[in-house]
């Protein structure tokens, strides 16, 4: 980078590591090098807030403590514990993933071995790689697109693949190669508490002086996204059937593209008999592209056919509910025994 010479480059490196080192957030995935728990919180914290995965990761290691017992999970174990983090195949291709390593006798080390196993991109094999492992990739995240494009000025489209690539080339020109881990780490830090989007913290920014959108007062029109998917509205109204201590539930196809194994209640047309009684809960809920709004109505039921069958409602825990299942029955506040459960 022109910008940056050697020397400049130095301080660069040096300001940025000694704000990580007295600003980093305790997060419990930073008090490790192991790759096994290293690599679980890199695919939770994908499309996922970190605050909400805490709690997730947690469980998660407890009831998957090596990757031994994660490769050995059984379908239903592992989306129990998954549920709610959404995106399933996420935990399907952890589990691929882990029987692949224990298959091969332990986690491999480098960047392309890492890159190689299922469910691992560019990004995530980087993070490992250079957190575990001490390997000089940069990683490129949505914090990072906008340190970077933000430092550089950089106007192009953070979506199409040329501005993603010369931004990675910056990110490795940058990397602190006697400290990878700890430098990506500061940079996807300093992108998730200060380099935020809308309101950049610039007066707090460790590296403000080196910062060209800053200088042009452009920091807050920068990155630049110029594809917007188009939102659509979808309406949806779910059903709650509870007879003698049983709740009316159906499950998806183990294979089924989406939400494979999961539990969900059950809808209208697959009732279409069912007399409505009243409005329970109402909530909306983003997938992609998508808002679904969604009504909670308590419904009487009379005979019902597969895949439609009565479950009983101590077992709710013990099964994997799709998230949309879960804020239904949490909403509605119908299950107390279920709703304390975190």
């Amino acid at each position: 980078m022109k910008e940056f010479t050697p020397a400049r480059l130095r301080t660069f490196r040096r300001d940025l590591g000694d704000w990580y080192q007295a600003n980093q957030r305790d997060l419990p995935w930073r008090r490790t090098n192991d790759p096994y728990r290293v690599w679980i919180s890199e695919i939770m914290l994908q499309q996922t807030r970190v605050a909400a995965v805490i709690p997730y990761y947690e469980r998660f290691l407890t009831r998957f403590p090596d990757i031994a017992t994660l490769a050995a999970a059984s379908d239903d174990d592992l989306l129990t514990a998954w549920s709610g983090l959404g995106y399933y195949s996420r935990a399907r291709n952890l589990r691929s993933a882990a029987g692949q390593i224990v298959a091969a006798g332990g986690f491999p080390r480098t960047y392309d071995e890492i890159l190689r196993l299922p469910g691992i991109g560019p990004y995530t094999a980087a993070a490992v790689a250079s957190i575990c492992f001490g390997q000089p990739c940069a990683v490129l995240d949505g914090n990072v697109m906008r340190v970077i494009t933000r430092l550089t000025r950089d106007d192009g489209d953070i979506q199409s693949s040329r501005t993603k690539l010369r931004v990675q080339q910056i990110a490795q020109n940058l990397l602190d190669l006697a400290n990878p881990a700890s430098h990506n780490q500061a940079v996807m830090e300093l992108g998730a508490t200060i380099c935020i989007p809308r309101e950049p913290k610039c007066k707090l920014c460790p590296v403000k002086e080196y910062c060209l959108a800053l200088a042009s007062g452009l920091e807050r029109e920068l990155p630049v996204k110029m594809r917007r998917a188009e939102i659509r509205r979808v309406r949806r109204t779910l059903l709650v059937a509870i007879r003698n201590g049983n709740i009316l539930l159906w499950q998806r196809a183990h294979d089924a593209a989406m939400l494979g194994g999961f539990w969900e209640l059950p809808e209208p047309h697959q009732l279409p008999e069912a007399k409505s009684a009243k409005l329970l809960n109402k909530f909306s809920h983003a997938i992609t592209n998508h808002i679904y709004d969604f009504r909670v109505v308590s419904a009487r039921v009379g005979h019902v056919v597969l895949p439609l069958q009565w479950t009983p409602l101590e077992q709710l825990s013990a099964l994997p509910l799709s998230t949309v299942t879960r804020k239904a029955l949490l909403g509605a506040q119908v299950f107390p025994s279920y709703t304390t459960r975190t």
